[in-house]
């Protein structure tokens, strides 16, 4: 026995096991063998950040005075702009100073927001499957997870609606996420209206993950939750750059809405961080003033690779319905492999086809019968992934 012993740590021992590194782990052992293996696992986007943006930071980066701490809830300029993206874009008014916080992505926001608002046994509400900080963002915060089923955004209203008819405690947080990750399910603004209600009659607070807001086809525009009535006097959405601008490794983010949540996670903030270097802060307000064209660009790119995969997919009769949004896909697994779940169908890929895929397992106990591919390749490598698909199909 160690020095601390054999048991985990508190709130370590609350994690479950990573089972996206199984798959990590065997594409490893794969590439390393010679194998070519496409990898459609994590969404990690592959396109450049603007030029103009990665410039100003060269050039913010010359300037001494950016090399001292920061401001951990970010500089003035950077939060004014994202409030004007909001005025411009959802005609939502949000002050700076009290309604507008810059995070290190959305990670940031989501895991300090949680653990500056939620108490032990705090109940939080969040569809399964979800994006894994959703679920254990809330257990690392000793909250309590309440995940609902979501076939459907409309079902999983309803089941909420009905879980707050049933006597007891109520939930002190409902966590969505639209456009989804994983599912790609979308909604439109009328979503948000019962769970506005239900959040100002119950003093629940809302939290919403807008993260592909951008990232949209086939004329579907994705709404803000903070359009809806009421929805900033009781909850916050957090958005990111990382999809909209091409800009996942600067770790820029924002949460908005709510004062009252805004400020517990900028006290929690203030003692955990100094804010982002400051030329990354800059160079992030050069891209909402001037790159709001490349969203749509970046888009166009993730809608091509979409109409790749899923007509490379249906060759092979894998039928999957493309999605409005999203730089994923999420395919129910094909029934001859039903049997297997999606982890070892997951490695049955990686092995026959030499394509790495998420499993939906590792989204929650409702994503066991499907498999996220992430559009983070280019159309021939998409097109080299989906020929090994159909290969490993016909067997």
């Amino acid at each position: 026995m160690g020095l601390f012993g054999d048991e985990p740590f508190h709130r370590i021992g609350k994690l479950p096991k990573y089972v996206f590194a199984e798959i990590n782990t065997m594409r490893a052992k794969a590439r390393r063998a010679g194998f070519d293996v496409v990898d459609l696992g994590m969404g990690n986007p592959d396109g450049a950040t603007p030029r103009v943006v990665v410039d100003k930071l060269t050039e913010a980066a010359q300037d001494k005075r950016n090399h001292r701490y920061s401001l951990s809830k970010g500089i003035p300029r950077l939060r004014e702009e994202i409030c004007k993206r909001y005025r411009t874009n959802y005609g939502v008014s949000l002050d700076p100073e009290t309604e507008a916080i810059a995070t290190m992505g959305s990670k940031d926001a989501l895991a300090h927001l949680t653990f500056a608002t939620i108490g032990p046994g705090d109940g939080v509400v969040m569809p399964d499957p979800s994006y894994p900080i959703h679920q254990w963002g809330v257990v690392m915060a000793d909250g309590k997870q309440i995940p609902i089923p979501m076939p459907s955004p409309s079902e999983f209203l309803e089941r909420v609606e009905d879980l707050y008819k049933k006597p007891g405690r109520k939930p002190t947080m409902i966590l969505t996420s639209f456009p989804h990750n994983p599912t790609t399910q979308c909604i439109d603004l009328e979503f948000f209206g019962p769970l506005v209600e239900l959040a100002h009659r119950h003093g629940t607070m809302l939290v919403h993950d807008f993260a592909y807001a951008d990232i949209v086809f086939d004329g579907y525009r994705a709404p803000s939750m903070l359009q809806a009535p009421g929805a900033k006097e009781v909850g916050v959405e957090i958005f990111s750059m990382s999809k909209s601008y091409s800009m996942p490794g600067w770790r820029v983010g924002f949460c908005l809405g709510n004062a009252k949540m805004i400020h517990a996670l900028g006290r929690i903030k203030s003692y955990l961080d100094y804010g982002m270097f400051q030329p990354i802060q800059i160079a992030a307000i050069i891209a909402l003033r001037q790159c709001e064209a490349f969203t749509s660009e970046t888009a166009a790119v993730y809608k091509s690779r979409r109409d790749t995969l899923i007509d490379g997919l249906r060759l092979g009769e894998w039928n999957v319905e493309p999605p409005r949004a999203t730089m994923f896909v999420w395919a129910e697994i094909p029934r001859r492999y039903a049997w297997a779940g999606s982890l070892d169908f997951s490695k049955l890929m990686l092995e026959k086809a030499l394509v790495a895929v998420s499993p939906g397992i590792g989204f929650g106990p409702h994503g066991d019968q499907y498999v996220r591919f992430a559009l983070v390749e280019n159309e021939q490598r998409i097109r080299q992934a989906t020929r090994g698909i159909r290969r490993l199909l016909r067997v």
